[in-house]
């Protein structure tokens, strides 16, 4: 495996990393984590026993279930009720092929999720809280000890214990083994409304440390991660690195919308390393991310990078050649919003591709659109770049975007395991 990692670091422009002697001779299993969007089951209609026929389940560590919410008032909640243990799921979209019975107490997805588990014992299933549209209330949820008490055992009860909201005691148990915070962002801004308050920096570690006491509480093992940014000035913001790191089994790493259409100048979606050619003032890159969290003191084997599978698109593109940070005039179209699109979708598109390895991305330019995102190929230099740097593990966002043969987790699975 060793030489087959040099070979693919010279390969892919990776000759340059120095390699830690634990990474050597460390063979732990990597993590191999993938966000499950609970809403993909209508729209989308992604179902989580694709995760079973496509060949991605076999290839995953954990799973990640996007999203659960923090209400007004200070609790954990359903986001989508129907979606998570509601829906009547038919045979045909069954893990086993065997379909919801009606008076059965656990439903949709998440009785999914327990099929799933039950043919793959090793794979972890985590509830993630918060995401973009749901983070609105964290900072008031983590203000005072009595609200951190209130949060935290408010997602013990309902997530890991299974007390779903009309449903008889412990129905959803078992189904989650932790919790995965996802808060966009502790003291900078995320969504529009969301509150943020300075305090948000030392009230997460609060929170964090509340929480983990909480989860051993009910019970030892529990896993607890979070997806931090990749913004230095985020990080500045919003996290005591070093005291975060140590309460959680590893932290999941912005890894994607490096760039995007709000920038009127194209861009890298989730560039591995900085290109020097960038014009804009703040130059972002998957390494730098990994690297500031490394100065701030996040151990590596605690580092899990995260990896896009979808584009970020702009149309209106002049100025000819690869159309590489050249003006447009905003978001190109895609099937489920402005300036994004599947890898699924892409990998179809017309137009002509480029890649560099230096920087570690490839992207389709066809005169008028241009379109950034990650091919096998680059998802590969990316999994040599975690595996030579003795990193934790790559996460995906999400699953349902990849192909029908899970073609990105697969090239991942090759150097990941």
């Amino acid at each position: 495996m060793k030489k087959l990692l040099i070979l693919v670091a010279l390969a892919l422009g990776l000759s340059a990393i120095t390699v830690p002697a634990e990474a050597q001779t460390d063979h732990r299993g990597f993590k191999r984590v993938a966000y499950f969007i609970q809403w993909g089951v209508y729209g989308r209609n992604y179902h989580v026993k694709d995760l079973d026929t496509s060949g991605a389940a076999a290839k995953l560590t954990h799973v990640n279930y996007a999203f659960g919410f923090v209400s007004p008032e200070g609790d954990c909640i359903s986001s989508d009720a129907w979606a998570d243990w509601q829906r009547p799921v038919p045979a045909e979209q069954s893990i086993d092929g065997v379909a919801d019975q009606p008076g059965q107490a656990l439903n949709g997805n998440l009785n999914q999720l327990r099929k799933l588990k039950a043919k793959y014992p090793d794979l972890k299933v985590l509830i993630s809280l918060g995401g973009w549209s749901g983070s609105k209330y964290f900072s008031d949820a983590v203000l005072t000890p009595e609200s951190r008490s209130r949060l935290a055992q408010s997602c013990v009860d309902m997530w890991l214990r299974g007390n779903l909201p009309g449903t008889p005691e412990g129905t959803g148990a078992d189904v989650f083994d932790g919790i995965d915070l996802d808060w966009e962002w502790p003291g900078s801004s995320g969504a529009d409304g969301n509150i943020i308050r300075p305090e948000d920096k030392q009230n997460f570690t609060l929170f964090a440390a509340e929480l983990r006491s909480r989860m051993n509480a009910h019970k030892r093992g529990s896993l607890m991660s979070a997806y931090l940014p990749a913004a230095p000035a985020k990080i500045s913001a919003g996290f005591e690195v070093r005291k975060v790191f140590k309460l959680l089994d590893y932290a999941t790493i912005q890894g994607y919308d490096l760039h995007g259409p709000w920038s009127p100048l194209t861009g890298h979606n989730g560039n591995l390393f900085t290109d020097r050619r960038d014009p804009n003032p703040v130059q972002f890159s998957v390494d730098k991310a990994v690297r500031e969290y490394q100065s701030l003191g996040a151990p590596a084997r605690k580092i899990v990078v995260g990896v896009p599978a979808y584009g970020q698109g702009w149309t209106g593109v002049t100025g000819g050649g690869n159309g590489l940070f050249k003006p447009s005039t905003g978001p190109a179209a895609g099937k489920w919003g402005p300036g994004t699109e599947d890898y699924k979708d892409l990998v179809n598109k017309p137009g002509k591709r480029f890649r560099d390895l230096r920087t570690g991305t490839m992207w389709l330019y066809d005169g008028n659109e241009f379109w950034s995102y990650d091919d096998p190929a680059t998802v590969t230099q990316k999994a040599a770049y975690i595996r030579l740097k003795g990193l934790g593990g790559y996460m995906m966002w999400s699953i349902d975007q990849d192909d029908s043969k899970a073609s990105l987790t697969t090239a991942l699975y090759r150097i990941l395991r």
